[in-house]
């Protein structure tokens, strides 16, 4: 194994991690409707990339990529779902106030939507299979395969400790600040909304584009 170029992929990883998106909204959302839901959010987003990297390493991604048809499904059903969480989520502004608030969203039912929301996220299955070849050694002792499950572990490992700090770090601050933990929750509703619709957006221009070049 070609250990320079494993570290050279763990700050790569390190810096996409840090960049905030839909697992940091959606992680931060459970944070802030109670502290315990940090836990199976966290570990259903986790199960999403882990099962990417299986499919990586299995060459499946690679297939679905490689099919604008199934990626354009995808890409649709990943973005309403997505659409559809941060609804949700602002329908029900965060109460940080733990004794007042119904814990209804069970840590099963958390751990699904973050799971869920990810498999149904062609950007994850596109990173993994623009990413891991870049950082894969055709020399090396260890069989690709096994090369592809290593960087994915280490990608994962980088995640759960950035999710876990986010989410329990969101928690703690807000908690007490009812007004601040509000416009938070609302801004990560608003946020999965947005990148749903950019997804959509993304997915459809190239339909309308060639459906106008078809008309004209």
């Amino acid at each position: 194994m070609d250990w320079p170029m494993v570290a050279s992929f763990w700050g790569v990883s390190i810096l996409l991690v840090l960049t905030p998106g839909m697992d940091w909204a959606y992680v931060i959302s459970a944070g802030l409707g109670r502290r315990q839901g940090v836990l199976p959010a966290v570990l259903g987003v986790l199960s999403g990339h882990a099962i990417a990297t299986l499919a990586v390493s299995a060459g499946l991604a690679t297939l679905v990529a490689a099919s604008p048809v199934t990626m354009t499904i995808l890409t649709f059903a990943g973005s309403g779902y997505m659409i559809w969480l941060g609804i949700q989520i602002l329908r029900q502004p965060a109460n940080t106030n733990l004794e007042t608030r119904a814990i209804s969203a069970n840590n099963s039912r958390l751990f699904v939507k973050g799971l869920v929301m990810n498999l149904l996220n062609p950007k994850l299955y596109l990173f993994f299979v623009a990413l891991l070849p870049q950082f894969i050694s055709t020399t090396a002792s260890w069989p690709i395969g096994v090369q592809i499950v290593l960087l994915g572990g280490i990608h994962i490992l980088t995640c759960a400790g950035a999710y876990f700090a986010v989410g329990y770090g969101a928690s703690s601050i807000l908690i007490g600040r009812p007004r601040a933990a509000k416009i938070v929750g609302i801004l990560s509703g608003v946020v999965m909304v947005g990148l749903g619709l950019a997804l959509i957006a993304e997915a459809a221009w190239p339909l309308f584009t060639s459906l106008g070049g078809t008309h004209g």
